[in-house]
């Protein structure tokens, strides 16, 4: 992850970084690497971000659930608790939420910059399969957490989501049952959710995220050109390399700091007695798009088959499009790549269009 030069506007912040002793933070990077790739307007930071992100999401996550009580009856109270009688409470679950928002957009930049830069070829294609894995289970872990509120708000989205498993021939029944124990999903799901979230999501993040880290480093750093093919043969060390991530990280943190003390996460009413779905109910915004498709027709084509038949397509571009030539790779839209510039471009104008129509 890459970030603009930071010292003019804070240089002792600069000054500090520079100072700092190899650790093992820094040996986590290659020696040094490509400059042309590794400015920001290239990698956007978007890949630093994500892990950054994550990190915090981790640390508040913790720190809630000391109070959060996964209970029916008590779950929504000890959200309201958490955020307005615990000290710093509900600054901790604003930085929690606002971090599991943003973890979901920079992740999304960071898959379509992949794409755009064609740096999903050889030898590269598995780790374009571990980081779509990885915004997959993003979105499920944004996903379980929006429904732990156990508000009012939560009941219409997850017994739609949940009911969508049952319109999966033969294995239906039993995925729901996987997902939310047997019963009504408004009234008996919570603790099966607090498990996917906290344990059947969230360890597979942090096996994922490893591996897909460690494949980067293996399959050679950032990608790029063969030298031969590269205008600019100045490399970046991984010193100068760090110092801008940090830089980032601080600019990030002060971002998130600011969105958590004047943006409060949404909260609301607990759900008591038997709960009841209104009109305006809506589903979590990353969802808005498969909530239109419901719209139109059979839950099971347009809420399971055309997500699915989405994510598939993504996952074979590596597979079933031509490899982009290797002077293109690590370049911004070659032409090399153009058939899954087009259809990376195509499904997420789809999907925006389709958020905004139910927005």
């Amino acid at each position: 992850m890459c970030v603009p030069r930071f010292t003019t506007f804070i240089p002792p912040l600069s000054s500090f970084i520079l100072s700092m002793r190899p650790s093992f933070f820094h040996h986590l990077h290659p020696p040094t690497i490509p400059a042309a790739q590794a400015r920001w307007r290239h990698t956007l930071g978007a890949g630093g971000t994500a892990v950054f992100l994550m990190l915090i999401l981790g640390v508040t996550g913790i720190l809630e659930m000391f109070y959060y009580v996964p209970n029916p009856a008590e779950a929504a109270l000890s959200v309201q608790m958490i955020t307005y009688h615990v000290p710093f409470g509900g600054f901790i679950r604003n930085l929690h939420y606002w971090s599991a928002q943003a973890l979901i957009v920079v992740s999304g930049v960071h898959f379509l910059r992949v794409i755009f830069t064609a740096a999903y070829g050889r030898p590269r294609r598995f780790n374009y399969l571990l980081g779509l894995a990885l915004f997959v289970l993003s979105l499920m872990l944004n996903f379980t957490g929006y429904i732990l509120r156990w508000d009012v708000d939560i009941c219409w989205p997850l017994v739609t989501g949940t009911n969508l498993l049952k319109t999966i021939p033969l294995a239906g029944n039993f995925l729901y049952r996987i997902a939310v124990g047997g019963g009504e999903a408004c009234e008996t799901a919570l603790l099966r959710f607090y498990t996917w979230h906290i344990f059947a999501l969230t360890l597979p993040v942090v096996v994922l995220g490893v591996w897909h880290a460690f494949r980067v480093r293996r399959d050679g750093g950032i990608a790029a050109p063969p030298p031969s093919a590269r205008q600019d043969t100045a490399r970046l060390p991984r010193n100068e390399l760090v110092r801008r991530e940090v830089l980032m990280m601080f600019v990030v943190g002060i971002l998130l700091i600011l969105l958590a003390n004047f943006f409060p996460a949404p909260i609301a009413a607990a759900m008591t007695g038997k709960p009841s779905l209104t009109a305006e109910a809506r589903a979590p915004w990353f969802f808005l798009w498969v909530q239109q498709l419901l719209k139109w027709g059979d839950p099971f084509l347009f809420g399971v088959l055309i997500p699915s038949g989405i994510l598939i397509i993504l996952a074979l571009i590596p597979y079933i499009f031509p490899q982009p030539a290797e002077r293109d790779i690590g370049r911004w839209f070659p032409k090399s790549n153009r058939w899954a510039q087009a259809v990376a471009a195509a499904i997420s104008g789809v999907i925006l269009v389709l958020t905004l129509m139910n927005g």
